[in-house]
C-alpha cells in the first residue's frame, strides 16, 4: 500500500469516477491510475469500485467502508507533513486563501494588510471563486482557508465558522425614481435588475425573497463582481442589488444606495477549513486577524468536533 494508490482512490471518488480527470489532477496517465487502484484492491482483497467494462461507475459496499479510511490516512499524512514544517520553518511558509470576489475585494484587505505586517515571511496566495468552487479547493488541498457566504457549511468534510453578518443595498444612478418613497419588492420588480450570478454573494436569498412575494424580477445582467454590477448600473442598464460592504459613498460617487435589509435576509459570511486538518500556526493567526472572536483554540476545537456539532456563536 502506498500514498499514490490512496490518492488515486480518493480522486476517483471525488471526480465522479472519471479517470481522465483523475489522471490530470494527479499528473499521471489513466492506465497508471487504473493500475494503482487495482493494486490496492488486490492487496485489500476487495473491489473498491463498481465497473462497467474498463469504466468505474460507483463505489462497492466495501468501497463505501474503505473510502473514509483512505481520506483519514491521507489527511493524517498531510498533518504530519505540516507538523514537520512547523518545527523546521516556524513563521516561514505559504498560506493559501480562497474567497469569493466580494470577500477578497471588500472584506479581506484590512486583514491581509495587518497579517502581512505581522508575518512578513509568510507568502499569501489568493484564489477567487464561487462558494462551491471554494469548497472544492479546500477539499482538494488547493486552499488552506475558505471564506464565503453560502454552501461551505453544507459540506460534512468542512467545518464552517461564522465571521460576520451583512445585508444588501440597492444601487441606482442619481435622481432615480427608487430614491423617492419607501423601497419595496414590488417597486423594485418594476425595473430591470442587475445582480450577482446564481450561487454568489446572497443571490439565493434575493431570489427567495422575490419568490415569497409572488414576484419575478427581470434580471437583465448578472455577474460575480460587484464592480461589474456597479459599472452597468451607472450606464443606466438597470438597478443593482449588491452587498452593502461593496458600496462606498466616496468611491462610488456616481451612484446612490438604498438600504434593502428589510427586503432580503441577513447573510452570514463563514470561514471554512477541512475538518481534522492541522494548519500552521500562522493560518490560525490569519483567521483571528480577520475574525477576532475566532481564536486559535476555538477553531481547533471546531475542527476536531464531530460532524453536526453546532458552530461557535457569532
Amino acid at each position: 500500500m502506498n500514498f499514490q494508490q490512496l490518492r488515486s482512490v480518493r480522486e476517483a471518488a471525488r471526480r465522479g469516477f472519471n479517470l481522465t480527470e483523475v489522471a490530470e489532477a494527479l499528473h499521471t496517465s489513466q492506465p497508471g491510475i487504473s493500475r494503482q487502484i487495482r493494486e490496492l484492491e488486490d492487496e485489500l482483497g476487495v473491489e473498491i469500485f463498481v465497473r462497467s467494462g474498463k469504466r468505474l461507475t460507483g463505489l462497492t459496499p466495501a468501497g463505501e467502508r474503505v473510502l473514509p479510511w483512505v481520506e483519514r490516512l491521507l489527511l493524517d499524512a498531510e498533518n504530519l507533513h505540516r507538523a514537520g514544517e512547523e518545527f523546521r520553518h516556524g513563521e516561514v511558509g505559504t498560506l493559501s486563501i480562497a474567497a469569493t470576489h466580494s470577500q477578497a475585494r471588500y472584506a479581506l484587505p484590512a486583514a491581509v494588510h495587518d497579517f502581512c505586517n505581522a508575518h512578513p515571511h509568510v507568502q499569501l496566495q489568493m484564489h477567487q471563486g464561487s462558494a462551491s468552487q471554494i469548497a472544492r479547493m479546500l477539499l482538494e488541498g488547493v486552499a488552506d482557508i475558505g471564506i464565503a457566504t453560502h454552501s461551505l457549511e453544507d459540506q460534512p468534510e468542512l467545518v464552517a465558522l461564522p465571521c460576520y453578518r451583512w445585508t444588501h443595498v440597492v444601487i441606482v444612478p442619481p435622481g432615480h425614481a427608487l430614491l423617492d418613497g419607501p423601497l419595496t419588492l414590488a417597486r423594485l420588480a418594476e425595473f430591470p435588475v442587475i445582480t450577482y450570478d446564481a450561487g454568489v454573494t446572497g443571490r439565493g436569498s434575493i431570489d427567495d425573497a422575490f419568490a415569497r412575494a409572488g414576484l419575478k424580477p427581470q434580471v437583465v445582467l448578472s455577474a460575480m463582481d460587484a464592480d461589474v454590477i456597479k459599472t452597468y448600473v451607472a450606464l443606466g442598464l438597470g438597478v443593482g442589488i449588491i452587498a452593502a460592504i461593496a458600496f462606498d459613498e466616496a468611491r462610488d460617487a456616481n451612484l446612490r444606495s438604498v438600504d434593502a435589509r428589510h427586503l432580503f435576509p441577513v447573510n452570514t459570511t463563514t470561514v471554512a477549513l477541512r475538518r481534522g486538518a492541522l494548519l500552521r500556526s500562522y493560518a490560525y493567526a490569519f483567521i483571528q486577524t480577520f475574525a477576532p472572536h475566532l481564536a486559535p483554540d476555538v477553531v481547533r476545537q471546531a475542527q476536531a468536533a464531530p460532524v453536526g456539532t453546532p458552530s461557535a456563536p457569532l
